[in-house]
């Protein structure tokens, strides 16, 4: 199945992309906002984190590592997290999908991804359809519809990731359509990775557009189009959120809290399953880290809703670190991302099994049959480190 030699950290999925894609596209995978204070942060919070060592445990030769997200049972508690346009493989998110399937897990689909959500359910029937705030409400209502008659397992809205033109520096701009100026442009891009372009020619040149955010047998909009309605969409409210909620029947996550007082209104608006985001440090740079505020959100809703969170997962053990504080699963994003530039559908199906790898040895490590026996116990916290418990009533 693994064509090069296999890929034995996310590490090592991040050195592979940034040698095989364009210097544009491979910053684009790992730029944030601003001076990417909280890109960094996020990443920084984990290694803050000890583990507890035991020894000698009586454990089972399979440790459980089986969980159920949004209704779906998952071998173990890791998430394809949505991700936007990417340019790294022609196979795009249904290669991504077929991974995540192979690993017996869910994935989660961007309403700004480059291939339709109907394929990559058909590649992977655990899928999630996630929702950005664009357009009207019949238009939001309508995507909604589409994504449950596809057979989307749950609806997923995002609302940490605000329209703002300093994001992502050094990024690509996204051209209007695929044309000789456009191709023009950017073979210099071609030139300095020519494996790269070889796989787009052979595999397929994307349209450029977002055919998830196609309603009513419209034309998809381009990348351009969708921003730009994007930009001038009102931001939703918690009544925006609570209509939404009662059209959509199935589990319902939102996806940006981070205050607890937002967590308890999300419960209040009738969600299922809450996400602890700062979108990855591409939103409002000075946030600190998600696995500061995780506690605090947790503790916050208690058993009411699922938690999840995301942000700087790069190990197996940050995965343990974030269910001991609290969370039920993680949502993965960078990690996939770097794995399909440097393997295609394999390196992602690697980078998931990385993980999975690095959560049972952690398992072993703390001696824990099960990842549903890990608690704080299991650490060792810095004074000061868990935010808002303050905040908690």
């Amino acid at each position: 199945m693994v064509k090069n030699a296999p890929l034995e950290s996310v590490a090592e999925a991040q050195r592979r992309a940034k040698k095989r894609l364009p210097m544009e596209v491979y910053v684009s995978l790992i730029a944030g906002t601003e001076k990417g204070v909280t890109l960094d942060d996020n990443i920084r919070a984990y290694d803050e984190v000890g583990l507890r060592p035991r020894i000698a445990a009586e454990l089972p030769p399979l440790r459980e590592l089986n969980t159920t997200v949004l209704g779906q049972e998952v071998s173990f508690p890791v998430v394809v997290s949505p991700a936007g346009a990417q340019a790294v493989d022609p196979g795009g998110e249904v290669a991504v999908a077929k991974a995540a399937a192979a690993a017996d897990t869910a994935m989660g689909l961007s309403s700004f991804a480059s291939m339709p959500f109907e394929d990559v359910v058909a590649a992977n029937p655990k899928s999630f359809f996630q929702l950005y705030w664009v357009g009207s409400r019949d238009a939001i209502a309508a995507r909604a519809e589409r994504a449950r008659k596809a057979g989307a397992k749950a609806l997923i809205l995002t609302l940490d990731w605000s329209f703002a033109s300093r994001r992502d520096w050094g990024s690509p701009s996204i051209p209007e359509k695929v044309n000789l100026a456009t191709l023009a442009k950017f073979a210099p891009m071609g030139i300095s990775r020519p494996g790269w372009a070889l796989r787009f020619v052979l595999g397929g040149i994307p349209d450029l557009k977002v055919p998830n955010l196609a309603t009513g047998g419209q034309e998809p909009p381009t990348f351009q189009q969708a921003y730009v309605e994007w930009a001038h969409t009102p931001l939703p409210t918690w009544e925006d959120v609570r209509w939404l909620r009662d059209l959509w029947d199935g589990p319902f996550l939102v996806k940006g809290i981070y205050h607890p007082d937002d967590a308890r209104r999300a419960v209040d608006s009738g969600a299922t399953a809450i996400s602890v985001s700062n979108h990855g440090g591409n939103n409002l740079d000075g946030i600190p880290a998600t696995l500061r505020a995780l506690p605090a959100v947790a503790e916050a809703v208690g058993d009411q809703v699922e938690v999840f969170v995301d942000g700087g997962i790069r190990r197996g053990s940050d995965v343990v670190k974030a269910l001991a504080l609290g969370a039920r699963a993680v949502f993965v994003g960078r990690a996939w991302l770097w794995g399909l530039a440097a393997g295609g559908q394999d390196g992602v199906w690697q980078i998931l099994e990385v993980l999975r790898s690095g959560i049972d040895e952690t398992l072993i490590g703390l001696g824990h049959k099960s990842i549903h026996d890990l608690s704080p116990e299991d650490l060792i916290i810095p004074e000061g480190f868990t935010l808002g418990r303050e905040l908690v009533a």
